[in-house]
This record gives C-alpha cells, structure tokens and sequence, in this order.
C-alpha cells in the first residue's frame, strides 16, 4: 500500500473551472459550470477546482452548488481557491462545505518581483503568513492544499522554507506553479528534485504541479515533473486558460495511457503492466472536450493533440494506406479511446420522446422536463430538415438548447434579404423579458454583418466584434452549422455559442448570447482575479 504522499498513480486536478474559466471569453454561469462538474465526474477526475468563491456571488453560489450536487461520496473532492486571508479562507470553506470531500487551496506568491510589486511584502512576511493561513485553513478542512505563487522563479532555498512551513502548519498537498510558463523539462524536472532533497517534511504531503504553455512546454514539463515524484496535475480540458492556456488534461493522460511501458517504472510497476496510471474513463474525454467547447465559446483547433478535428484524419496516400492495411503503421491510439465514436444514425424523424430521452441518458445528459421539452422541439425541426440525425447533431442540440446565457434579449425574427447585385439587408425583432419588443433594420456588407449591426441598433450595448467562426458539426449540406462569436467591451471579452442548419439565424443567436453575457455582467459588477487582484495579506495575521 502506498503512502498518502506518494499515491501510486496520478491524481488528476481539473482547473478548468477556475482557471481556465479565465480564458478571456470563456466566463460561465452557474448552470453552465454544474453541466461541466457533472461531466468532469464521469471523466473520473479526482479533484475539481470549482472556482474562485470570495470573487463574486455568482463564483460563490457555482463551488456552493457543485459541492453539493457533484460532491458525493464516491465522487471527486470539490476544492475552492483562496488567497492567503481569513476572508477569502472563510469564503471557500463555506461554499465546499456541502462536499463530502472538500479541499482548501490557498497560495501566497514567493518569487522576489511578486513579493516586491505585488505583495509589497519580504520574506519574513510571506514566511509568518503561509503557515499561519494554512493553519487557518486547516480548521476548517482536513484537506488543504498551498501553492507558491511563481514558484518557478522563486529562490529555491526560500522556497524550501515556505513549504517546510506549510506542511509543517498542516498542508497535505503542495503545488508548485510555473505561473507565468517560463520553465523548460529539465528545469522544472529540477526543481522537483531539488523540493524532495531539501524539503524534510516533503515525504508528508503530495507534490502538485501547475504550468502555464506560453512557451508551448506544460505537458513536457509536467510528464518530466512526473518522472522526478510529482503525483497531482493541474490541468484543464483542451487546456484553456489564461494567456496560451494551461497544461491540456487530454493530452497528459493519453500520454501517460499510451507511453505506460516508459512511465510505469517510475511508480514501482513492471514496464508491460497494464493497469492505468490516472482514474480517467478515457472513453469521455472527447465528449468532455466538446462539451467545455460548446459552453465557453473556446474553438478547439483543428490540428489539436487528442481532440482535435484532424488529429485521427489521414491526408496522404501513403498514410492512407498503411492504415487500411494495420491502423498501426501511422496511429499510436485507438479513436474509440478518447470516445470519438463513427458518426452512426440514431435516430429519425419518427423517433418519439422516450427514445430521444434513452438517447441523452446514454450521452451522459440528465435534463429536467423543461430543458428536456425544449431540446425535443429542436430534435424534431431538425428532423424535419435532415435525414439523419447523429450523435453530434444531438449534443449541439443539447448545448445550444439548454445551457446558454441568462436571456435579457430573445429573437423573435431575423430575416435577410441578399445577392450578387443587391446590398444585404437584415431585419430583426427581439423581446425583453418585460414583454416589450424592439424591431429595426440594416444594411451591411454581407448577411451576417447586416444582422449584427441591425442587433447593435437595438441594444445599444457597445461592443467590438474581435472573433467570428463558423464551422459543420457533420458532414453534408443540410449539416447543422455551430457559429461561436466572441467580442469586446471595455477590456473583457465575452462568447456566445449557436447551432441551427441556417447559418444567418445560428450567427444572430451565438451574437445574443454574447451580448446577454454582456448584460448580464454589466448588471452584477466586475469579479475579483485570484492572482491579479491583492489583498491587504497583513491583515489576515
């Protein structure tokens, strides 16, 4: 049996929540968050990160509702983040107190320009706190975990200090973080060997690792972290976050899933053994991915590892076909092992709502009668329109349908008018909760411009459109067309997400999303930022 601080595989610690969730663009309401805490549990993660709960009500209320919904006994630890304060600390413990496993993390910065810039605080300082707001954070919870913000440019023998302190003060999990992904493999393989030879107590806590991809080497780094004892990843589906992101979750556990030979010495196994190395049901991975894609507006790249939409398609003949002949020859994994199913007929236009609901079972959706009513009455218009229906096509349904935005604006009607020698001319009619309805018109220099500027006449929320993407859920010309939309307001970015075989309707719905977003946000004030908003640490002593 292995000790607590050396588990004998990985733990997987989804952030996509948190961290991820400030990706510019890719802020979730709470409804949204609790879909994808659902799916993270059946991907078998182990811890999830469910937000930042003294940043607002709204970030609150989604840690509150996950512990209490996806945090069961069998299911996975529900952690919130705090700054090294007694208000942030009470903050988190109150909203994972539902969880049957909850987890505190906290974290003070080390390195020498945070302490000086950010924290306005020495050594000494930092040095009295962590171990004191552990302590804190320890009535509360058996289970605290404390990160060293920027520890990759940290001075190792103060960081040495800090952790001692930690763990001595009741951390059972110590995170280092490449905040600002400034490390290479072997640096940071070394600053992992380094914690374990002169940290003494480090044998009574696990060793977490968390890295930002600015320079394109998290999961290098992480998988080399492995090698030297780190047995916690901080990841994140498709591996969005801040900047270029984090470390992608898909693509550290299918690394370790397929190299299991390379990587299965170093936890004690045989090279051949063949048991896992994380609790991950690989067959969700794919699903996961495009359920946190749909919902953060986030567009996965086409040539990304795992997920992405060429990463099991062959272009050249030569690859072609060595793989009809041994998929072997120019495929290291299994498609069916990340989920990614051949794109088989389901259902009909005749398929009643029974076998619609079986159908979303089996996907993984539960929905109430509402949702469920709602996504049926779009399952039968697409019908209408399509032959066939694919599981695709149901989970943008789904998606769209379901989990979308608070809607202070809903469109009644757009209608277009266009051609080669005509000026596009976009008519469009949206309600207000109130009842009230607000219609006007524009001319643009395409369809989907006259429509926006038409939407924008009506609302008047100022806006910069920065991204627009359009692109087929399945093959064919009647295939639906999911239209994501992300755009500016002052120095946020918000995304709206739609789907429908009518590409001009789908882009005024994904751009009503976005602007509900807007709205909404506008209505509720700013959230804090866990690292770039301080706070007066001092007084937490």
């Amino acid at each position: 049996m292995s000790h607590p601080s050396t588990p004998d595989r990985i733990l997987i610690f989804d952030t996509t929540l948190r961290d991820g969730e400030q990706s510019p663009g890719a802020t979730l309401n709470v409804e949204e968050k609790l879909t994808i805490a659902k799916q993270l549990a059946r991907l078998g993660v182990d811890i999830i990160e469910a937000g930042f709960p003294f940043a607002s009500p709204g970030d609150f209320e989604a840690v509150h509702k996950i512990a209490r919904e996806v945090g069961t006994p069998e299911g996975p630890t529900i952690c919130g983040l705090a700054r090294a304060t007694r208000a942030d600390i009470e903050r988190a413990a109150a909203a994972i107190k539902p969880a049957a496993k909850g987890r505190i993390h906290t974290f003070l910065a080390t390195s020498d320009i945070h302490m000086q810039y950010k924290l306005r605080k020495s050594r000494a300082e930092v040095l009295a706190i962590a171990p004191d707001m552990v302590a804190y954070a320890k009535t509360f919870t058996p289970d605290v975990e404390f990160s060293p913000e920027d520890a990759g440019r940290s001075d190792p023998e103060f960081l040495y200090q800090v952790l001692e302190a930690a763990i001595a003060a009741g951390a059972t999990t110590v995170n280092i973080p490449d905040t600002v992904g400034y490390l290479t493999p072997s640096e940071f393989g070394e600053l992992i060997r380094g914690i374990k030879a002169n940290v003494p107590n480090i044998d009574q806590a696990v060793i977490s690792v968390h890295g930002h991809n600015d320079l394109g080497l998290a999961v290098a780094n992480f998988l080399e972290a492995v090698k030297q004892g780190a047995r916690q990843l901080e990841c994140t589906i498709n591996g969005i976050g801040e900047r270029a992101g984090n470390a992608a979750l898909e693509e550290l556990v299918m690394a370790l899933h397929v190299r299991r030979s390379f990587y299965n010495p170093f936890f004690g196994r045989p090279p051949e053994s063949d048991q896992s190395l994380t609790a991950i049901d690989t067959r969700q991975i794919y699903k996961t991915s495009r359920l946190v894609s749909n919902l953060t507006g986030m567009f996965v790249q086409p040539n990304k590892a795992i997920v992405g939409a060429n990463a099991f398609a062959h272009e050249s003949g030569i690859h072609q076909d060595g793989v009809l002949k041994n998929r072997l020859t120019y495929e290291i994994m299994d498609a069916q092992s990340i989920g990614l199913t051949d794109n088989q007929i389901v259902l009909g236009k005749h398929s009643g709502r029974n076998a619609f609901r079986s159908r979303l079972q089996e996907l993984g959706y539960d929905l109430d009668d509402q949702s469920l009513n709602r996504a049926f009455l779009r399952f039968k218009e697409l019908a209408d329109k399509k032959k066939e229906i694919t599981d695709w096509d149901i989970e943008s349904i789904v998606n769209d349908e379901t989990q979308q935005a608070p809607e202070h604006f809903s469109l009644d009607l757009v209608q277009v008018s266009c051609g080669n020698n005509s000026r596009p001319t976009a008519t469009v009619i949206l309600h207000t909760p109130d009842g009230q309805e607000l219609m006007d018109a524009a001319i643009g220099t395409g369809p989907v411009d006259a429509v926006y500027k038409a939407i924008n006449r009506v609302v008047q929320l100022p806006n910069q459109l920065i991204e627009f993407s359009v692109q087929s859920v399945t093959a064919g010309i009647d295939a639906l067309g999911e239209v994501t939309i992300r755009l500016r307001h002052g120095d946020r970015v918000f995304s709206g997400h739609a789907a429908n075989t009518d590409i001009v309707v789908a882009s005024a719905h994904a751009y009503l999303h976005a602007l509900n977003r807007l709205h909404a946000s506008l209505q509720t004030g700013k959230s804090l930022h866990p690292q770039r908003d301080t706070a007066a640490v001092s007084a937490s002593l």
